[in-house]
């Protein structure tokens, strides 16, 4: 069983329950007219959940997506924060922030006791929904210790760490035979500078492992690397073992990238896919999701519902794939055994989602299939607003973009949960220049 199940009465008298405590609670009821749009599940309204994370990074919105998908349909929310003013933490979905703060560097035990409080303070089995790789290792490291007390699917312990690291799953791509980026892992500073000689640039340089990122990081998130004397102006402040992958750069004119997000249950089965196109990205062509729309793609489903079956994985997926229009292929970049921060982009007209498809198989309920895709665009506001400028002067078009969407889903903003996208406006001051005077001294 894919973390044991909890049955409640079900139907829709359990939504209609969380609402009337969401409103005894917080003195107001959600949107009726956003109500009404949305088409949201049955979900047992009995068994909360619970937003993992691991680290210092406040102004997540994937998080935030979490507490309002399956809030909204009456499902007690419950959270991880850094503190009591994160965006999260001001959800009107959210029924209590839980602080906890992390860094990603403190020991496994110190994290799992954490999760421990956590539980005797929700008081009952909840299902985990960890939002990065490091919460990901470590519930599946530690399944015998938290099932007693959670929900969440089972894996293999070693496979989340193995997928999360950049080398690991270029070992396992190479294994199953599903193309990825050529590149390297230098273990010592003269394996890097030999590969620095021979590399063919531009390329692009990641951290090598999830926890690794936290502690030691090599470069701050996914990094373009230009030339060789760039490449070297980075490895100065590295370690004799630098802890980064170098891999090859698509040119953007013959590329496209895509993006898979999935929920497979403990047989294997793929219960939801959803396949869509970046449309824009920050930094530009290299970061995370600034804009993405859907984009029906049965080939790359069938590829990624076959690589997730082959490494024995279940659980939320989000994939990003770059297809290369030179010789007609999709490489596999990243594997992250978690949702996804844009994993709102997808929702078919039944309105399931990934994250409340997992809730729904793992408290015991039919997670309805056939649904069909609703055409959808996400954009993540403050992001955007640099990636638009960025790409003025580009010729890149997005491909397969949905030239009309039945509705755009921001990342920050509801009508129906205002304050969030207060407190992240409030929050983005400091880091947001911090960001940029990093890019300027990059640049320099």
């Amino acid at each position: 069983m894919a973390g044991g199940s909890v049955r409640g009465p079900g139907g829709a008298g359990d939504a209609g329950a969380g609402e009337a405590r969401r409103t005894a609670r917080t003195g107001r009821r959600a949107a009726p007219g956003r109500r009404r749009a949305d088409t949201v599940p049955a979900l047992d309204t009995t068994v909360p959940a619970l937003v993992v994370k691991v680290g210092d990074y406040p102004l997540h919105h994937g998080g935030l997506g979490a507490v309002r998908s399956l809030g909204r349909a009456g499902v007690p929310m419950y959270a991880l924060t850094e503190d009591s003013w994160t965006p999260a933490a001001r959800s009107r979905y959210l029924r209590e922030a839980l602080v906890f703060p992390t860094s990603g560097r403190e020991p496994a035990e110190a994290l799992t006791t954490g999760l421990l409080r956590a539980a005797r303070r929700i008081g009952g089995p909840a299902v985990l929904l960890p939002t990065d790789e490091e919460a990901a290792v470590l519930i599946a490291e530690h399944q015998p210790l938290l099932a007693d007390h959670f929900l969440f699917p089972r894996v293999p312990p070693g496979l989340p760490r193995r997928l999360a690291s950049k080398q690991g799953l270029h070992e396992l791509c190479a294994e199953h035979g599903v193309p990825s980026p050529a590149g390297a892992a230098p273990r010592t500073r003269g394996e890097l500078l030999t590969y620095a000689e021979r590399a063919r640039y531009p390329l692009v340089a990641k951290n090598r492992e999830a926890y690794q990122r936290r502690s030691a990081p090599a470069v701050d998130g996914t990094t373009f690397v230009a030339h060789r004397e760039h490449l070297l102006r980075l490895a100065r402040g590295w370690a004799d073992d630098p802890g980064v992958v170098l891999q090859e750069y698509l040119p953007r004119e013959d590329a496209e990238d895509w993006i898979v997000h999935a929920y497979v249950d403990a047989d294997a089965a793929v219960r939801v896919l959803f396949t869509g196109v970046k449309m824009r990205s920050w930094p530009p062509h290299a970061g995370m999701t600034a804009a993405a729309c859907t984009a029906d793609n049965p080939e790359l489903a069938e590829l990624s519902a076959q690589f997730a079956k082959l490494v024995g994985f279940s659980g939320i997926l989000d994939l990003d794939w770059r297809y290369d229009r030179r010789d007609g292929r999709y490489r596999l970049l990243d594997f992250n055994p978690r949702m996804g921060a844009q994993f709102r982009l997808f929702e078919d007209d039944a309105g399931v989602d990934v994250v409340r498809a997992q809730h729904l198989d793992l408290t015991g309920r039919p997670v309805p299939s056939g649904g069909r895709s609703r055409r959808r665009r996400f954009v993540v506001e403050h992001v955007d607003a640099a990636a638009r400028l960025a790409y003025l002067g580009s010729d890149y078009r997005a491909p397969h973009a949905t030239s009309r969407a039945d509705r755009t889903e921001l990342a920050w903003a509801a009508s129906d949960d205002p304050l969030p996208a207060a407190v992240m406006a409030a929050r983005l001051v400091r880091p947001g220049a911090r960001h940029l005077w990093r890019l300027w001294r990059a640049r320099r």
